[in-house]
């Protein structure tokens, strides 16, 4: 004997209400072995009845409306923020906490998924829990040196980076050469717009930054014959030079964030004419970044970290 199986909803509803409707059996003895109960017989009774056998099939119960839903406007502007610079939900919702818009994060993040803006495949990552140390403003400024893609009229040209690990105050140059001279040219340039004190460095084994691994430089006790001159700069400012392990450049994991930021943001979606028109357009992004919300502040900018701080602690005024 062969049974055939229902192949949709509607097929197998009407399967135990036909012989009801057509009073083959009750309804009260069906539900003694229907695998379904006496209400949901009633039910699909009362449906076929009022509305035939399209009455079975099932439908959403999603509201047509919600009385919370979010304003159109709203929306509008969410979708605007994340096409102008592709932020998370998280800085979105604090851009719009100071628009005087309370919006909650995960609403920010499900608007975005209806409306495709989010990707559509994502690696399930580790999670690692890590002890941030919680440093003040100038303990530590990351240096490090950034190729800019490609050539500018030609000529090949290097961007210097410095950003201090606290509130994450960034400043940016770009020079034609990369060397000693211009590390120096660099900090000093560092050293008239940072307000706080500088108490460290931190930088790769690069022959730009220290000449501790070069060979030639070397006595048999591994002692240095002579004094780098970034060395000697930081010496008499009084700061203390630190120096990552070799090939270890996560150890210098937030300035190398950082030029990841500026190649995605930044020279992916501009062209530069000449030298000058580079120097101005990274300036107005550097502007950019040091007014852009940060996840490490809670929400904050990092002008906005400088100036709460600045309010506790006096001016740093270099002699």
């Amino acid at each position: 004997m062969c049974i055939q199986m229902s192949k949709t909803v509607q097929e197998e509803r009407l399967r135990w209400v036909l012989p009801i409707v057509r009073k083959q059996k009750s309804l009260k003895e069906t539900s003694t072995w229907c695998p379904y109960s006496q209400r949901s017989l009633e039910r699909w009774v009362a449906a076929y009845k009022q509305g035939g056998k399209n009455a079975l099939t099932p439908h959403s119960t999603r509201p047509k409306t919600c009385p919370q839903e979010t304003p159109l406007e709203v929306k509008e502007r969410i979708l605007e923020i994340r096409k102008r610079t592709p932020k998370c939900a998280l800085k979105i919702h604090w851009q719009l906490a100071k628009e005087g818009i309370p919006l909650h994060p995960r609403t920010i993040g499900k608007i975005l998924k209806q409306e495709g803006r989010v990707r559509k495949y994502r690696v399930k990552k580790m999670k690692y829990k890590y002890i941030k140390a919680q440093r003040a403003v100038g303990e530590l400024l990351e240096i490090d040196v950034k190729y800019v893609p490609g050539k500018v009229a030609g000529q090949r040209y290097f961007q210097y980076t410095a950003i201090d690990t606290a509130s994450r105050w960034r400043h940016l140059a770009v020079y034609d050469e990369q060397s000693s001279y211009h590390t120096l040219r660099f900090l000093k340039e560092v050293l008239e717009r940072f307000p706080h004190r500088i108490q460290a460095i931190k930088t790769d084994n690069g022959t730009i930054f220290t000449n501790y691994y070069s060979g030639t430089n070397k006595r048999r006790d591994q002692t240095v014959k002579t004094l780098h001159p970034l060395d000697i700069f930081c010496k008499e400012n009084n700061w203390v030079h630190y120096l990552i392990d070799p090939g270890k450049p996560a150890q210098n994991g937030m300035v190398e964030r950082s030029h990841r930021t500026d190649q995605e943001k930044f020279y992916a979606q501009h062209t530069f004419l000449n030298f000058s028109d580079l120097q101005n357009k990274l300036k107005q992004w550097n502007i950019e970044y040091n007014n852009l919300e940060h996840c490490g502040l809670h929400g904050k900018t990092p002008n906005e970290f400088l100036t709460e701080f600045k309010n506790t602690h006096p001016p740093y005024v270099c002699a």
